[in-house]
């Protein structure tokens, strides 16, 4: 019975992705990529498996008991997917609450009835997974914007070494950034691209906000805010209204004013306070074992807005410029400094494109969007994660968007079409 099941699921996958595949491939300039790109995609992912972290392996030692509950009562299993304890056969988890982790390890234990709970085959799956949200983010600008550099997606959601590693195989990121990247292009898709907004992809979209509120709540709360105030904007303009670019700014800011007073009232997880006082214990938190290795510190930070806005400019270089390249550590912290001297390269050209008004093609209202999601969310790693190994493998949500927006200043722009032809 479960090798049958796993031969069906495996089956149905295989067809799905190939005759996906083969549509992708035809696409204009980037379709003769998504073969190689889905490679690289599960090559990195391959390679997550021989370094399998420690959460990893949690993931799917859990994931394997559920999945052993399954096949004793599907009934149980169905009650803890959509609960906060697993019980079966001696083996207890209780969580309180939102958690992450729980959400993972259910996943794993549903991958498992294809995959008959084979870590590499896992692995694989999660990665073609955030292989296609990439690139329907890659494919929506190309549709919405030709006039854009075809290979900036590329680069910015497969290109970049550490974030192409830290989203593949068995880890929360690999399922958040392909859930986020593929909610964006669905928005593009409704907002620019000229498609209607159907019932299919609304379901598709909806759920898709919802993995990314698992995988990583403010993360997604960050990301869906921008999107909502980029749609805003979007309606202002069809109403003919909106084209200065000061009030593209204001309606942002409105929208995340006023979103943020209702959420406050919704929940008390939004209340400033609260948000605060959480982010100020995962520092301290986090610093308390980080002593022995380079970190980050701040002076003075308290759970007051007044602290968090002194602090901000340091938090943001440090989630985009820490480590630097000679800083002592991990291996993988010079892999990561030598990529912040580049990151802070791109910066600089794209500072001196905007100066020269050579921004590139993509609207306005969509750099904004994006941008202030980049900074927010740099704001609060910076703040909350002193540990700069946990930084790096948190910013791998940040990077690709920040990479997309750099890449399209009119300088860089021709260099990645002269590479494309």
């Amino acid at each position: 019975m479960r090798v049958a099941l796993a031969i069906v699921l495996n089956g149905v996958v295989l067809l799905v992705l190939g005759r996906w595949l083969r549509r992708q491939s035809q696409a204009p300039e980037v379709g003769p990529l998504a073969l190689p790109l889905l490679a690289l995609q599960l090559g990195a992912g391959v390679l997550s498996v021989g370094l399998l972290s420690e959460d990893s392996k949690l993931f799917l030692h859990w994931g394997r008991l559920l999945t052993e509950q399954f096949w004793v009562s599907p009934t149980h299993w169905v009650q803890t997917l959509w609960g906060d304890t697993f019980h079966h056969a001696g083996n207890h988890l209780v969580y309180h609450g939102f958690s992450n982790t729980f959400f993972l390890m259910k996943l794993v234990s549903a991958l498992n009835l294809a995959s008959l709970g084979n870590t590499l085959l896992n692995a694989l799956y999660m990665s073609a997974f955030k292989f296609v949200g990439g690139w329907q983010l890659v494919r929506s600008i190309r549709r919405a914007f030709p006039a854009t550099p075809a290979l900036a997606g590329v680069a910015a959601l497969f290109g970049w070494p550490t974030v192409l590693y830290w989203t593949a195989g068995v880890t929360k990121e690999c399922i958040l950034v392909g859930s986020l990247a593929w909610l964006t292009a669905l928005v593009i898709d409704w907002l620019y691209g000229g498609q209607r907004l159907r019932i299919g992809p609304a379901i598709g979209g909806l759920f898709l906000l919802v993995v990314g509120f698992k995988m990583r709540f403010f993360f997604a709360v960050l990301l869906f805010a921008g999107l909502l105030a980029l749609a805003v904007i979007r309606l202002v303009q069809r109403l003919g209204w909106g084209c200065q670019r000061w009030m593209q700014v204001l309606v942002l800011v409105l929208v995340l004013a006023g979103g943020g007073a209702i959420l406050s009232e919704v929940s008390t997880v939004f209340r400033l306070n609260r948000f605060t006082n959480q982010l100020i214990y995962n520092y301290h938190e986090l610093l308390r074992v980080s002593h022995d290795r380079p970190h980050i510190e701040f002076d003075h930070l308290a759970p007051t807005l007044e602290s968090i806005l002194y602090n901000a400019p340091k938090a943001v270089g440090s989630a985009l410029f820490r480590p630097f390249p000679w800083e002592r550590g991990k291996a993988s912290y010079v892999v990561a400094g030598l990529e912040n001297m580049l990151l802070l390269g791109l910066i600089g050209v794209a500072l001196l494109a905007a100066i020269r008004g050579r921004n590139g093609q993509l609207p306005f209202a969509l750099v904004l969007a994006l941008l202030f999601y980049c900074l927010a969310l740099a704001v609060l790693l910076g703040l909350s994660t002193p540990n700069l190994g946990t930084l790096n493998r948190y910013r791998a949500a940040l990077l690709p968007f920040l990479l997309l927006l750099l890449l399209q200043n009119d300088y860089l722009a021709r260099l990645l079409k002269r590479g494309n032809n």
